[in-house]
């Protein structure tokens, strides 16, 4: 699978300087971490899962999470169980591409007893997203996914959820995250990502964001991803791959403010009814979130709609500026440092401070591709929702 490979190869030959890579579920763990792109979630109870899961590969979806969670009532645990059992079997008998598939579960038994339930099929499974993920849980969560992966002889990947009061509480935030930071790397090699889950942190206080309003417009959560990304972010290789916050809005709603999305970087005509439809759609706060978590140390996103996706994929493409500026700060001469002119003479790079940025850059390169000269998020946008 590659991002954008459900365009055709000739526009996105027109679209892409540097095409993105291909990769699979076997792939080495650093290029699927940045990979994951748009995570989308979908409630393990849905009847015809293995369809919609096969659909979206089709429209270029890479990550799925299967949710046994929050997303389902208690009372469909059960069954939601057994769903997931046929569904796998049922993608397994087709052998069509699938996204990376991974389940959410509630408890670490059920980490040990799915793997067991979905026998060969479980070759389709990627890995498990754990809830509500702290020292003391985490560590019982990782040990059932050891366990579950030793018996099925199949890599699986853990991707734990930063969503509990205590790393949210002032009190107990600082103890909270150095108790995670050293579980997950006790377990570094298993640990794919890590994700935010700011409904969780919402809820603590009893607030929701509003579609005019990022997650870092409320500053209570803001504060949280902030000192999250410190701990576990780091760019000196003890850091890990950390996804941003849901976009829970996915419907016109009544607006209280100006559209924050101007038409900058739009252009006249097509683009103009591009821009319309985002801000009819309220997608207008989910770029500019999308910004923000890069602007952050966060890659990829939690996605509840596939409207959301092509968005992030898009928003995630490098830029030719910034290729250029990253490759030029990386090259071998310019290891001793030094400050030098942007070929777009528009600013300046220094080598040592924007090194790590540098490397960043050219990950993301890898996976989500570099646009040409003339393509900006537009161009990528429109020839995605085309497809």
């Amino acid at each position: 699978m590659r991002h954008f490979g459900h365009i055709s190869p000739v526009v996105r030959q027109s679209l892409f300087f540097k095409e993105p890579c291909e990769f699979n579920a076997a792939s080495q763990p650093h290029l699927l971490a940045a990979a994951l792109g748009a995570t989308l979630y979908s409630p393990a109870t849905r009847p015809h899962l293995a369809d919609d899961v096969i659909k979206q590969a089709d429209r270029g979806v890479v990550s799925m999470v299967l949710c046994l969670e929050d997303s389902i009532d208690d009372s469909e645990v059960v069954g939601a169980e057994a769903n997931l059992v046929r569904q796998f079997a049922d993608i397994a008998a087709r052998g069509a591409e699938a996204p990376l598939l991974f389940i959410r579960v509630r408890e670490p038994g059920q980490i040990t007893d799915l793997v067991d339930r979905l026998g060969e099929s479980a070759r389709w499974l990627s890995g498990f997203v754990l809830p509500k993920f702290t020292e003391e849980r985490g560590a019982l969560f990782l040990e059932a996914l050891a366990e579950a992966e030793a018996a099925s002889g199949h890599r699986l990947f853990a991707m734990p959820v930063l969503e509990s009061p205590e790393l949210l509480h002032l009190e107990s935030r600082g103890e909270t995250l150095r108790g995670i930071a050293r579980t997950v790397d006790k377990h570094r090699e298993r640990v794919l990502a890590l994700r935010l889950g700011v409904t969780d942190f919402c809820s603590a206080y009893g607030l929701r964001r509003s579609p005019e309003m990022t997650a870092y417009d409320v500053q209570i959560v803001g504060s949280v991803i902030g000192d999250v990304v410190n701990v576990l972010g780091r760019a000196d290789g003890t850091g890990f791959t950390i996804t941003g916050p849901v976009w829970e809005y996915f419907r016109l709603q009544e607006r209280m403010f100006k559209p924050q999305l101007r038409r900058s970087p739009f252009t006249a005509g097509a683009a103009d009814e591009l821009r319309t439809a985002l801000i009819e759609h309220d997608l207008d706060g989910l770029l500019r979130e999308i910004e923000l978590d890069r602007a952050n140390g966060l890659l990829g996103k939690t996605c509840i709609h596939p409207s959301h996706v092509l968005p992030v994929h898009a928003l995630s493409v490098v830029s030719h500026e910034e290729y250029s500026d990253a490759q030029d700060i990386l090259r071998p001469e310019r290891e001793g440092g030094g400050v030098l002119r942007s070929a777009y003479t528009n600013k300046m790079n220094e080598v040592k401070p924007h090194r790590a940025w540098a490397e960043r850059t050219l990950r993301r390169a890898e996976v989500f591709g570099v646009a040409r000269e003339d393509v900006g998020f537009v161009e990528l946008l429109a020839a995605g929702l085309a497809n």
